[in-house]
């Protein structure tokens, strides 16, 4: 079929509905009629509405029969000028939804004998299997029979291993290629789709130490090619899966790196940048290029610029399975960042070539929304793409035994969706985390219906990252002078003592968070300045040692509150950017983990590690519920701006009565009074661990710009 010239234009916007518009060049009279035509049989039309535009005049029509969408129409008006009834609108409606919803498999299902193809194109008039060999010799075109529910399938009875394809589908008479969007292997940058036997990569088995609650849980955000790719990294396959699986690396120093370094810092989880299959670098190039990987091509598949060998289909799944193995064996928990809320480009995505309108939102003026601020935003309210989303998150699930989800820009998405992901996800294994940024954004989706923040009540056990606790201790985001609580501004103190207690509401105070597992708590993340970065700018004057122990203070603040605490690979270290404040694309220099800088500030790592562990040594620090921190944190009453706070009662939760924490923030030093009893220091303003420093009672002097914890038997 060929696109053929139209004079005007007729779309199916509705079951029944046809809008119809033509130029006002075309329109010489009122006694206009349509009918529409399908195999020699004509339905006439009946005009409802007649609408002037500038240039146009617009037909709203109805009929009464029952179209069969996948069947070519012709509209005819009573001059006979024809023109094809193009598929418009009628995707994003709910009775389309309803009578295309299909529950069943997608994508390749291979066996060595025969492989059966199975693709969703309920609009399609026509779909045909492009069929490559491995060696791109030969090609050959086959037909797919359309079935139930607008899916299209074929079989083809010989071993297809290693053979490429892609799909041709014709939709308004345009046939266009695309790749499988269920594809979970492709070749080098994605251009075709790879069949595989998955049976034949690496088979994960995971044994870990069961994690009770989201809030047991310490989150390490990482990028894979940041992690190794300095030159004093020590690893020998730099910026690669491999790479950062390498065990045993080490400084110039003789020091560990990547991820022996991460297990010594004592975290649970280390939570990745995008790593499905992404644009914006040559993955067979020089990786000149950088990107953080929120360029999403193919939800299924590992990116290959981060394999060994981007020709081999097989490598990259292989090379990240290592990756995770390594991880599990090492007692560490793996996040992966997902990025289901939009596209690379819309236009040229499998998704608009293959159900053109139906995966994406559109404005009221028919217009893509962009609350994303990419040019998309993906509906994930309409039930193929709420299945995609499902199937392709349960497919890392079980496929690469992944422990937790980071969802990217999550406020884009609906409740239906996260709380059935949250459902589905728990009939495997309960303690996989899920994260998200839950950013009220500026989609069609009515409010009520968002996964944000402003919704977190009715999204139990999902996570989200916590802008209140982020501004409140170090500053506003957006306002690069605007200094938090743990730089000194008082301004902040109320805040503080909320974000302390999880952001669930204490002291008679509204919380944030139903429940402290929906708090992910944090001060730097891969967005935006990073702390140390923030502070070089606002605190330009400042005695280095003092800017120093404000960014020790607001990461401690991290740890010691109730949540789930979150940390951007090097904030322990003061990793700056050189002042870059959104690296997405911008060089290895401004992006790499300074391992040299690890060395220098070797005892700034020491105390964060000692917080780690004092943190994880005590349940007192993670409470499970709401009602437990109400019941076992008491704020002290101190002297504006010093907070202390008292963990009490608390011996079911670990082997002592009570625990104290104490933070200065202010740059004099203060003295306190203890509550009573032997109080053994755990933490002052110089070290941090859960073997005591020193003991003390009745009077505590707190240095400048510090953190103090106690325990009392």
């Amino acid at each position: 079929m060929i696109a053929i010239e139209r004079e005007y234009q007729a779309y199916l916007d509705e079951m029944k509905i046809i809008t119809i518009i033509i130029p006002h060049a075309l329109h010489h009279d009122d006694e206009r009629t349509f009918t529409l035509e399908c195999d020699g049989d004509e339905i006439p039309l009946t005009i409802v509405e007649k609408i002037n535009l500038n240039e146009f005049i617009k037909y709203i029509c109805h009929t009464q029969e029952e179209l069969i969408i996948g069947s070519q129409y012709w509209v005819k008006d009573h001059l006979q000028r024809k023109t094809d009834l193009q598929v418009g609108a009628v995707t994003r409606t709910s009775a389309f939804d309803e009578a295309f919803y299909y529950d069943g498999p997608l994508g390749v299902s291979y066996q060595t004998n025969h492989t059966t193809f199975k693709l969703w194109a309920p609009t399609a008039t026509g779909v045909k299997l492009k069929l490559i060999a491995s060696d791109r010799c030969n090609q050959e075109i086959i037909d797919l029979t359309r079935e139930e529910k607008g899916v299209w399938k074929v079989e083809v009875h010989r071993d297809l291993e290693h053979s490429l394809y892609t799909y041709l589908v014709c939709i308004n008479l345009q046939w266009k290629e695309a790749v499988d969007p269920y594809a979970v292997a492709v070749t080098a940058n994605g251009e075709e789709g790879v069949i595989i036997d998955l049976n034949k990569t690496k088979r994960l088995e995971k044994k870990l130490s069961p994690l009770e609650n989201a809030v047991d849980s310490v989150i390490y955000e990482t990028h894979i090619r940041d992690l190794t790719i300095h030159p004093n990294s020590g690893a020998s396959r730099k910026g690669t899966y491999l790479g950062a699986a390498e065990m045993g690396t080490k400084t110039r120093n003789g020091t560990a790196t990547g991820l022996s370094y991460i297990k010594e810092l004592g975290v649970t989880h280390i939570e990745l940048l995008p790593l499905h299959d992404f644009a914006g670098v040559d993955e067979l190039g020089k990786k000149v290029e950088y990107n953080w990987g929120y360029n999403p091509l193919h939800y299924n598949v590992p990116d290959g610029s981060y394999s060994t060998n981007p020709h081999d289909p097989y490598s990259r799944i292989n090379e990240l399975k290592q990756l995770i193995e390594t991880i599990h064996q090492n007692g560490l928990r793996v996040i992966v960042d997902v990025v289901y809320n939009h596209v690379y480009e819309r236009e040229t995505s499998s998704f608009e070539k293959v159900v053109p309108g139906y995966y994406f939102r559109h404005d009221e003026h028919g217009m893509p929304s962009n609350g994303t601020g990419v040019g998309n935003d993906i509906a994930s309210e309409r039930k193929m793409v709420r299945k995609f989303i499902l199937d392709s998150v349960l497919f890392w699930l079980k496929e690469y035994q992944v422990d937790g989800f980071r969802f990217d820009l999550m406020g884009i998405l609906d409740m239906d969706t996260m709380n059935e992901i949250r459902s589905a996800v728990d009939l495997i294994d309960p303690s996989v985390l899920l994260i998200g940024e839950g950013w009220d954004l500026n989609t069609p989706l009515p409010n009520e219906r968002k996964a944000n923040i402003h919704n977190q009540s009715s999204l139990p056990r999902i996570g989200q990252f916590n802008d209140w606790f982020r501004d409140c201790i170090k500053g506003s985001t957006f306002n690069t002078y605007d200094l938090g609580y743990a730089l000194g501004n008082e301004h902040y103190y109320d805040m503080a003592l909320q974000v302390l207690a999880g952001s669930i509401g204490v002291n008679h105070h509204e919380g944030l968070f139903s429940e402290p597992n929906q708090s992910v708590n944090y001060v730097e993340s891969h967005d935006n300045h990073t702390l140390w970065d923030k502070l070089a700018v606002c605190l330009q004057n400042e005695d280095p040692s003092n800017i120093q122990k404000y960014h020790r203070l607001a990461t401690v603040m991290v740890l010691l509150s109730q949540g789930i605490p979150f940390l951007h690979s090097g904030q322990e270290f003061f990793r700056t950017k050189k002042g870059e404040g959104n690296s997405y694309k911008s060089s290895d220099e401004i992006n790499q983990l300074d391992w040299d800088r690890k060395d220098e500030f070797c005892h700034h790592v020491d105390y964060i590690k000692g917080i780690i562990a004092i943190r994880l040594s005590h349940r007192a620090f993670r409470l499970p519920a709401a009602d437990l921190i109400r019941k076992h944190m008491c704020f002290l009453s101190l002297k504006k701006p010093l907070i202390g706070w008292i963990l009490q009662d608390v011996d079911s939760y670990g082997p002592c009565q009570s625990i104290a924490v104490f933070l200065n923030p202010t740059k004099t030093a203060e003295v306190i009074t203890l509550p009573d009893g032997d109080w053994r220091i755990v933490a002052d303003d110089e070290k941090s661990g859960i073997i005591p420093i020193n003991h003390v009672k009745e009077k505590l002097e707190l240095k400048p710009i510090s953190t103090y914890v106690l325990f009392k038997d």
